[in-house]
């Protein structure tokens, strides 16, 4: 199944490759006779791997028989693909550590580790390019002790009370949605070393009758963008986890550099600051352990579901904020996030600080008066993940905004409407702290508390009326504090670097939230317990 799976994704990309060839240069009469020759190459090079296994099983039996190995007699065990390992259209399994790659920049000579490396390869080498297919496959079991009715991803904001018909029930689900594929294109051109990779789930919008029968899960994109190092510079477009987004190693793009905790959860943890955005951003590296950039991201004028604009003007600027429904709003310019961080050891311990900045901008126009506003949003965020010792990790990340509420996972508004129709910026603050421990080579364990802080901004126009977030009276949807405990553990049942790793995840969480108003007999706060029950097979 690696095989075929393997096979496919080169086939994949080869079709690929030789299309975007073909359209950089002028056009041909039929480009289809390339794309055929190109998988006829890659099936011959198939075909020499095929053949070479073949071989080296001969020459580790010949081996354990007591026979001469074959180098020992002057003769060379190689493919018979009619050129050299890395030349064009020949398929290579990338299975060298870096290290040997530096030392001896050849496979490894031994007839048997040859033969494993052939036919267990984690990556394949095409046309000089490695191409690393990963992911895992998911099943998902979640309880709260109250209906959020939000999938498997909680939504921390809409809590329900438990003096509520949702309050009154518990929700049980069961999915592999969270199940994902990527795929990691490496390769040099002159002096520049470009990676290109995307990422994919099936958490996308669902139909309506998803759990009925066929459970037909939507297939969404995650990541997708290209970065392209050369020496201390390096450039990234795509969409990409946003630069608010706390990193555990440097400024790096890579998930497994990123911390979005270890959570169940797939909406994470309450207080992380997060999207996943198209952006361009430019890093420059001076030295090793530091790294400065600055990311363009994309912009949107949020102010969710629980803003109410003045009455005069709903209908004018519904289409100039998004308040949780609308699908782009006119903005004025991306969001500037400049960021600086800074990676030491201190003997075997990792040591990460960094700072974040945001710079927003919004802008209205009002129809009535036939003027328009603007304004800008600014925020900030410190971050550090500490080695304390071999197996503890110390986490801090925390955030403050006068504009940037959408970036905490839209629990709270970027900004509200003054009834003249000005823009008013709100303030959030937000953090997601705790430990992360290593108790042994398979079992990991964390303990995060996670908070968010939303002020409550608001007017009267003439008649009295109120708008904004937050006022008295209005909707319990308007939090002022919502948080998040929660402990979790993964242990793995095995783990290889040939056929992956088998584990199961667990996490339990207690979530309250709490509004700026609520009506007369309501309780104050409502509250939720989470568990998730995860099995997962991730691809070596």
């Amino acid at each position: 199944m690696r095989k075929l799976a393997l096979l496919g994704f080169s086939l994949l990309f080869a079709a690929t490759s030789a299309v975007a060839q073909k359209a950089s240069d002028s056009p041909p009469s039929d480009p289809r006779p390339d794309v055929s020759n190109d998988l006829l190459r890659l099936q011959e090079a198939v075909d020499a791997q095929q053949r070479e296994i073949l071989k080296l099983r001969a020459e580790v039996e010949r081996q354990s028989r007591g026979a001469r190995p074959a180098e020992e007699k002057g003769q060379t065990v190689a493919a018979e693909s009619g050129g050299s390992p890395d030349g064009p259209g020949t398929v290579v399994p990338a299975v060298r550590t870096q290290s040997a790659q530096q030392d001896a920049g050849a496979p490894p000579t031994d007839p048997e580790k040859r033969l494993e490396a052939l036919e267990s390869p984690t990556s394949l080498r095409y046309k000089g390019i490695t191409i690393t297919p990963g992911g895992f496959l998911d099943l998902m079991g979640v309880y709260r002790s109250t209906d959020v009715g939000s999938g498997l991803g909680t939504s921390f904001s809409g809590i329900p009370f438990s003096n509520t018909t949702a309050g009154k029930l518990s929700e049980t689900r069961i999915s592999a949605q969270n199940s994902r594929l990527s795929l990691r294109v490496n390769g040099r051109l002159g002096s520049n070393d470009v990676t290109a990779y995307v990422e994919s789930d099936f958490l996308g919008a669902a139909p309506t009758n998803q759990f009925v029968t066929s459970n037909g899960n939507a297939f969404r994109m995650r990541l997708y963008w290209v970065d392209d190092r050369n020496g201390p510079w390096e450039v990234l477009a795509g969409q990409s986890w946003s630069f608010l987004t706390p990193n555990r190693n440097g400024l790096s793009p890579a998930p497994g550099d990123i911390f979005f905790t270890q959570n169940v959860d797939t909406n994470y943890q309450v207080g992380l600051t997060w999207t996943r955005a198209a952006q361009f951003r430019v890093v420059y590296h001076p030295s090793e352990q530091l790294a400065m950039g600055v990311a363009f991201e994309n912009p949107e004028q949020y102010v969710g579901g629980a803003v109410v604009l003045p009455s005069a003007l709903s209908s004018a600027y519904g289409g100039e904020v998004d308040n949780g429904a609308l699908p782009g709003t006119p903005n004025v310019a991306p969001d500037i996030l400049p960021k600086i961080a800074y990676d030491t050891r201190i003997g075997d311990r990792h040591f990460h600080v960094e700072a974040v900045g945001l710079v927003s901008f919004f802008k209205v126009y009002n129809p009535l008066t036939k003027s328009d506003d603007s304004t800008t949003g600014l925020g900030g965020s410190l971050n550090m993940n500490i080695d304390l010792a071999k197996s503890v990790r110390l986490v801090v990340n925390t955030f403050y905004s006068y504009g940037g509420g959408r970036y905490i996972f839209g629990l709270a508004p970027d900004l509200v409407i003054r009834p003249d129709g000005t823009v008013a910026p709100v303030h959030a603050a937000s953090t997601v702290s705790g430990f992360e421990f290593t108790l042994s080579p398979t079992t990991n364990a964390y303990v995060y508390y996670g908070g968010t802080t939303i002020e409550n901004r608001f007017a009267r126009d003439s008649a009295g009326a109120y708008s904004g977030y937050g006022f008295p009276g209005s909707s319990s949807s308007a939090n002022r504090v919502i948080q998040e405990g929660t402990v979790g553990f993964s242990q793995a049942f095995w783990k290889s670097p040939k056929v992956g790793t088998l584990s199961v995840l667990g996490q339990y969480s207690y979530v309250s939230r709490t509004p700026w108003s609520v009506a007369a007999g309501s309780p104050r706060n409502a509250r939720t317990n989470l568990v998730y029950v995860d099995v997962r097979y991730a691809l070596p």
